[in-house]
């Protein structure tokens, strides 16, 4: 089969879909490996190791996203700062932001791809319409042919939409979870860097605060 008997197939709006659901595919399994990598990377990169007893971190010099955040968060709030939930946000989107579009777009794919799909149905409706209108006695192929275009773009937008709403989620909560891991790696990079006083003063000042 031909392009041009796919098109005579599905319709201007079932091409559409295939560019959008493949389009839609690669930047899901793009996004979910990228996410993986960084998470990998991260987890080889950014250890809390014991060496006789003492907790340390290795490489602070990756340029792996998550370490970036936690570095930032050394750098900046290291010495005058307890509150870093709302810094840790800023540095998520900056450092995050390809994914946060690659999100975004997913969303936008599984949003319009039903509306692509009642778009050629309603194209494939008219078609049969006119071929009513055209011929006093329509031949059944003819009408055939626009029914099959009416239900087969509804089934491609159907099939695109659930698989590309289905990756959003499943990154979605991806996504998340690496915010919950930013924000508890850089409570934890600070207390070693700021030494074993500096956590005995946030103790204190912990106690205190629920006298």
């Amino acid at each position: 089969m031909n392009l041009a008997e796919i098109y005579a197939s599905i319709g201007p709006a079932g091409c559409v879909l295939l560019l959008v659901g493949c389009a839609g595919l690669y930047i899901a399994l793009r996004t979910f490996f990228y996410m993986m990598l960084v998470w990998r990377h991260f987890q080889r990169d950014f250890l809390e190791v014991r060496n006789q007893g003492e907790r340390c971190l290795r490489n602070l010099n990756s340029d792996n996203p998550l370490i970036v955040i936690v570095r930032d968060i050394v750098g900046t709030h290291a010495s005058h700062s307890d509150d870093i939930r709302a810094e840790v946000g800023y540095l998520f989107h900056r450092n995050f932001e390809s994914v946060s579009k690659s999100l975004c777009w997913l969303r936008l794919i599984s949003v319009v791809s039903p509306l692509l799909g009642l778009l050629g149905t309603v194209l494939g409706m008219v078609g049969v319409f006119q071929t009513i209108s055209q011929n006093a006695a329509p031949d059944a192929v003819m009408l055939a042919a626009g029914i099959w275009e009416a239900l087969i773009t509804t089934i491609m937008g159907l099939c695109v939409a659930i698989p590309m709403l289905t990756f959003y989620y499943f990154l979605l909560l991806k996504f998340k979870s690496f915010h919950i891991e930013a924000v508890e790696h850089s409570y934890r990079a600070l207390e070693l860097c700021q030494g074993p006083e500096a956590r005995a003063a946030r103790a204190r000042k912990g106690g205190l605060a629920h006298v």
